[in-house]
């Protein structure tokens, strides 16, 4: 049992805390490849890029330069690493102008973007715009080329707008134009491959898009909701990595534990869940009998993906998204304008999934939920839906984590952690603070009483091999 027992005041809380501050992250380093073993990104110094998403589908479409600015700079604040983008936006990107006028494509051809001499003149120089400004700060553009009703769905004359020989002419133009840039490439856009035919437009555009940029560039396709890119593409060449949308309600049983499944695929490819439920969306869309999520169900999502194989996370707003503000019309009913939502708490507390992550070794990482002993009652410990704890741990035995969704005493099987002696921490994934829960000794087995923040709150135990020194949990580690 963890020696800290009761309840401990906020200042004591406060004392035992350590600041989580970080060192100043160099600037300009974007995803380029994927680990050997094909469970992680990799920049160019072939060391781990984590992928913190956040989707702002219509950011090209909807904002004006001052507003993109802004958002960017936020999302660059608040630690995030890529902002998931569409060029042919799902709200009638093809007819309705951008926020100057400009719309996409000439006759609604894909194979005759609408570009203009002269800058800051056309729909893509205002593209161009937003992902320099993001590449500035830092931050990659997950870029969708199209969503998907522009390939899936009757748009003109009866049929989608894209087809094969289209999609490849036009994943060609706009691989050239955007490649060497801070970009990943995300095919799909929320549509299922029902056909060969449109399984033959998404290969053509990832074809152009190779042929485009010239190499292998970083390509993934974002699924329907609870689907994921395995289901039609996995063994495709293209296929840099997996993305799952795992989707809008709050459960792990039936939705999130679908991202190790993804995880244990060969050949191994890294998986991210690239549409979670979104802060203040709808659970399930269905706000009459559900409400609307909160930061807890955010972070929930997050742990359990990280913790079950994920490479990295996506958050969303349910107002962000779509940018939705009093003079637009709202989709499945938005809480509040999109500038008041860069300040929902769920976004600023993604950084401190990433921050754990980063301070221990990734490299070794793999999901591991036998370490937490399984209860006389399972649905009790690891428990189900919206209240199951999850594991994570390296293959060399320094650490281990456990994420427990509620505070419920819970035991744990400590025979993976090699040294006699463990450290225990407990983590604070609302704040990043930290509680240092000293050592134990290592006897195989051990039951351990999340701290006193509160019996529905969060936490993460952290278990190292105390010979191994390791920083706080979310403190940078060395790479000495």
């Amino acid at each position: 049992m963890s020696r800290l027992r009761g309840f401990l005041p906020l200042a004591t809380l406060a004392a035992l805390s350590f600041a989580t501050a970080r060192a100043e992250e160099p600037k300009h380093r974007f995803p380029t490849g994927v680990s050997p073993d094909g469970r992680y990104l990799t920049g160019k110094d072939g060391e781990p890029f984590f992928y913190l998403g956040d989707t702002a589908w219509e950011l090209f479409h909807r904002s004006t330069r001052e507003e993109a600015d802004r958002y960017l700079a936020d999302r660059a604040r608040k630690e995030f690493t890529v902002v998931q983008v569409v060029a042919l936006a799902e709200f009638d990107g093809h007819s309705v102008p951008n926020a100057y006028g400009h719309l996409p494509l000439v006759d609604l051809d894909p194979t005759r973007p609408d570009v203009k001499d002269g800058p800051a003149n056309d729909y893509w120089d205002h593209v161009d715009f937003v992902v320099d400004r993001a590449n500035a700060l830092g931050l990659t553009i997950g870029l969708l080329p199209t969503w998907g009703r522009y390939w899936h769905d009757p748009i003109k004359d009866g049929k989608p707008l894209f087809n094969a020989a289209n999609a490849e002419t036009y994943g060609q133009w706009i691989g050239r134009r955007y490649g060497g840039k801070g970009v990943i490439w995300i095919l799909g856009g929320d549509r299922k491959v029902e056909n060969d035919e449109q399984r033959a437009v998404i290969e053509a555009m990832a074809r152009g898009l190779r042929a485009g940029e010239g190499g292998h560039p970083l390509i993934t396709f974002h699924p329907r909701g609870g689907g994921g890119s395995s289901e039609y593409f996995h063994k495709a060449d293209w296929l840099s990595f997996n993305m799952r949308q795992n989707g809008h309600n709050t459960d792990f049983t039936g939705s999130y534990e679908n991202t190790r499944k993804d995880y244990d695929l060969q050949p191994a490819k890294p998986v991210i869940d690239g549409e979670p439920i979104y802060e203040a969306h709808p659970i399930s869309f269905n706000a009459a009998r559900n409400g609307h999520s909160i930061a807890a169900d955010v972070r929930r999502p997050l742990y359990w993906d990280l913790f079950t194989g994920a490479c990295g996370h996506t958050y969303g707003h349910h107002s962000i998204w779509q940018m939705w503000q009093p003079d637009r019309k709202p989709i499945n009913n938005p809480l509040v304008p999109w500038t008041e939502a860069l300040d929902a708490p769920g976004a600023a507390q993604m950084k401190y999934g990433r921050r754990l992550i980063e301070s221990r070794p990734i490299t070794s990482r793999i999901p591991d939920d036998s370490l937490i002993v399984v209860d006389r009652v399972p649905t009790s410990v690891p428990g189900a839906g919206r209240y199951r704890f999850v594991a994570t741990r390296d293959r060399e035995g320094t650490f281990a984590m456990i994420y427990a969704p509620i505070g419920r005493a819970f035991s744990v099987n400590l025979k993976a952690i090699k040294g006699p002696r463990i450290h225990v921490w407990w983590f604070d994934p609302r704040s990043g603070l930290v509680v240092d829960d000293g050592e134990i000794a290592n006897t195989g087995e051990s039951r351990f009483e999340p701290m006193p923040w509160g019996e529905a709150l969060d936490s993460v135990l952290v278990l190292d091999d105390a010979s191994k020194n390791y920083p706080p949990p979310g403190q940078p580690l060395s790479k000495d």
